[in-house]
């Protein structure tokens, strides 16, 4: 075959043929950076979230034979966990240097001073930091271990001495002089409060309040005692750090005692505890003293706290822990954390998290038997007294009360009626437990964002397909690039407005909102209908298309008349104070920053994205599928219906997904315009808390590497998963609806 030479033949330029390659793979690239940003972002978020989730671990430092092991009573270290104290039972205090270099060697010692005879040793709640001997005299002298901490040669060194926190003089718990047998203490600010049992088998409890005399500077005790009604004998004594709460074991049953008053001491409860086949072998109280751990010989250690009941407040059985089979099972507790330790006769160690329900770690560390035990007060380290030995273990828990369950499960927490989803992350007391429950945040998310597509979504659409199917070309380009530029409004201007102006409006003028939402669509139907009795000669002097001009007028008198009767119905409907009626009539709160004002807030923010793309969807059908319905005989109507919106519904719902995804993430309008109460209810007069708004108010002020600052990352994860899901779903289902409507 030849060629034709008479064919044009066409030339492409050079230059363009590489700017398309260019442009191919420039856009190309653009595409791909964005996906790797995405799972950069991906992958960061799992990185910072992911130690939470991680086990405890222990591990052995070192260990140290003592010759003296049988006569420790107590021990301790500091909070560098460099230097330990052993406390002797004749008021000798050892010191230990337990750095890896130095480990095992002994600093020196230290005697208390000590006017009788040691007949017995308790000591204080862990973080108070202070031990007691009680004496064959009837009284009790408090010593606290502590470290002089000085730099000679630049170099840190350690000074231990051997303090008393409430002075030189023993405190005289029996005015009779009976041994101490057994005792409890503690000491809360001014007052110091014991409960012992003396060697004539009665119980006393004694509390001391402490007077500075002016002249001599003195600290001179008042004392008031109690005796205490206790049937059979004494196994256990414990008073609360504030001493507002006294417990006495005796076999399986414990008596709770109320101490508030000394001098009106009274029994509130009576438990027995012991479960089934099982003895009650020890007792602790947990970090914070609101709970009662109680430990069988059955290996189950329970927690108890007060639960108000119909008698009042009284102490009930919360969760078990399964721990081995002993017949002595001892408890410790943190400094602060409600993290428990079992240590038992067969030297098996095992960690606690009661809030979270959780098993941390179980093991042994020691052949023998565990003789005592104590936590570091970072709770990084421990010390445990076994095999005649000292040794030093490395705790790895920094996250015990993140698990799963903790995090998406009703917990129930200490002082509580009940289980509970609850997020409540930081407070003034040392005594707080943070309560990391992702439930209610992610439901405020939920709940805000519905309340905005409520008021979003029939607004945005319906202006949408009006603009673009009825409007006339010339008011359409007024019309359409005034909505968009609205979503150039910064969303921090609509909540400082939505929270300092709409807000106390809508709170004055409840009435009025309510009123408008009735009366706008009933004043528009009216008006359409009114307009459409005229004469024709009337209604063909307004341009096709220019109608909705004629419905200004109308939103302006009906939004005037809502707002002027607001004040009448309000007296004469609810007794001239709504808020109130809705509170005592309905059993509804309300708050002045609640759902209505974000969803009419943060709905105006969406409208704008909704409506630009929905209005690009409609308008863009194609000319000759409108044409060809109208041309059959169909209606304006039955086209928009039957024809345009179907064509147009891939584009329609791919707005109302995009203007979900935004008020998903949305954070100032929520910020600024709801209280920011992380609870779940659906009312629309009650706030919410949501994942964004939450992750803003609380990050600057999480410490770095918390379960609190990874958690507020766990909460921005979930957020990108909410809008991955949510965009998928919207392409899928978009997907599907333009291959079935693309034949049309």
């Amino acid at each position: 075959m030849t060629s034709n030479p008479n064919k044009p033949t066409f030339h492409t330029d050079r230059s363009r043929l590489f700017k398309d390659r260019f442009a191919k793979w420039g856009i190309s690239a653009g595409g791909v950076m964005v996906l790797v940003a995405l799972l950069l972002i991906f992958f960061y978020l799992l990185y910072v979230v992911q130690p939470i989730f991680e086990s405890a671990k222990v591990e052995t430092r070192n260990s140290v034979k003592l010759q003296n092991a049988s006569e420790v009573v107590g021990l301790g270290i500091e909070e560098q966990t460099e230097v330990a104290f052993l406390l002797g039972e004749k008021g000798s205090v050892d010191f230990y240097n337990v750095e890896k270099e130095h480990f095992g060697k002994k600093i020196t010692t230290l005697n208390a001073e000590l006017p009788s005879d040691v007949s017995s040793f308790a000591s204080s709640a862990p973080f108070q930091g202070q031990y007691a001997y009680g004496l064959e005299n009837g009284t009790v002298v408090v010593v606290a271990p502590k470290f002089l901490v000085t730099f000679p040669n630049n170099q840190r060194q350690l000074t231990p001495r051997l303090d008393y926190p409430l002075g030189d003089m023993a405190l005289e718990v029996d005015d009779q002089g009976a041994a101490i047998t057994k005792f409890a203490f503690s000491h809360y600010e001014d007052k110091t409060a014991v409960v012992a049992l003396t060697a004539d088998k009665r119980v006393l409890f004694s509390s001391f309040v402490g007077e500075e005399n002016m002249f001599t500077g003195e600290v001179e005790w008042n004392v008031e005692r109690t005796e205490l009604d206790i049937e059979g004998r004494v196994d256990e004594l414990l008073i609360s750090p504030d001493t507002t709460r006294t417990f006495v074991r005796s076999a399986n049953q414990i008596y709770v005692y109320d101490t508030r008053y000394p001098s009106e001491v009274e029994q509130i409860q009576l438990l027995a505890a012991n479960e089934e086949n099982a003895n009650l072998v020890s007792t602790q109280l947990l970090a914070g003293a609101n709970s009662l751990m109680l430990a069988n010989d059955n290996g189950e250690v329970s927690q108890w706290f007060e639960v108000n009941t119909e008698e009042g407040r009284e102490f009930q059985k919360i969760r078990a822990f399964e721990t081995s089979k002993q017949s002595k099972l001892n408890i410790f507790t943190e400094f602060y954390r409600r993290t428990f330790f079992t240590a038992g006769a067969n030297g098996e160690l095992g960690i606690y998290y009661t809030t979270s329900d959780a098993k941390l770690w179980q093991g042994k560390v020691s052949d023998g038997p565990i003789q005592n035990f104590a936590i570091a007060p970072r709770s990084n380290a421990a010390l445990v007294l076994a095999d005649d030995a000292l040794k030093v273990i490395e705790i790895h828990n920094e996250h015990p009360e993140v698990t799963w369950s903790a995090l998406w499960q009703e917990v129930w927490y200490e002082g509580y009626p009940e289980p509970g989803y609850i997020w409540q992350s930081t407070s003034a007391s040392d005594d707080f437990e943070s309560k990391f429950s992702l439930v209610p945040i992610s439901f405020g998310t939920i709940k805000a964002a519905l309340y905005a597509m409520l008021f979003a979504v029939p607004i945005a659409l319906s202006a949408a397909i009006y603009t673009a199917y009825f409007m006339s070309s010339e008011l359409r380009k007024v019309v359409k690039p005034t909505v968009e530029i609205m979503e150039a409004l910064p969303t921090v201007i609509l909540g400082f407005l939505a929270g300092l102006w709409l807000a106390p409006l809508i709170e004055e003028h409840l009435p009025a909102i309510v009123g408008l939402l009735v009366l706008l669509p009933i004043g528009i139907l009216l008006t359409a209908f009114g307009w459409n009795k005229l004469p024709a000669s009337i209604r063909h002097r307004v341009p096709e298309g220019s109608h909705s001009i004629l419905l200004i007028p109308v939103v302006i008198f009906i939004g005037w008349l809502s707002f002027a009767m607001s004040n009448s119905i309000e007296l004469w409907m609810f007794d001239g104070n709504v808020r109130q009626y809705l509170t005592n009539e309905l059993g509804m709160t309300f708050d002045q920053r609640n759902s209505l004002v974000v969803g009419i807030a943060m709905g105006f923010a969406v409208i704008p994205t909704i409506f630009s793309i929905a209005e690009d969807a409609v308008f863009s059908v194609p000319k000759h599928l409108s044409n060809g319905s109208l041309a059959l005989g169909a209606t304006q109507w039955q086209t928009l219906v039957r024809v345009v919106l179907l064509t147009a519904s891939p584009g329609i719902f791919s707005a109302v997904m995009m203007g979900l995804g935004r008020a998903v993430g949305e954070t100032m309008i929520v910020l600024m315009a709801t209280g920011n109460t992380p609870i779940m209810d659906w009312s629309i007069f009650q706030g919410m808390r949501t994942l964004a708004a939450n992750i803003a108010v609380e990050m600057p002020e999480s410490e770095v590497g918390s379960s609190h600052y990874r958690i507020l990352f766990l909460a921005a994860f979930v957020l990108f998963i909410f809008t991955f899901v949510f965009n998928t779903v919207a392409e899928f289902v978009r997907q599907q609806l333009r291959e079935k409507y693309s034949s049309m």
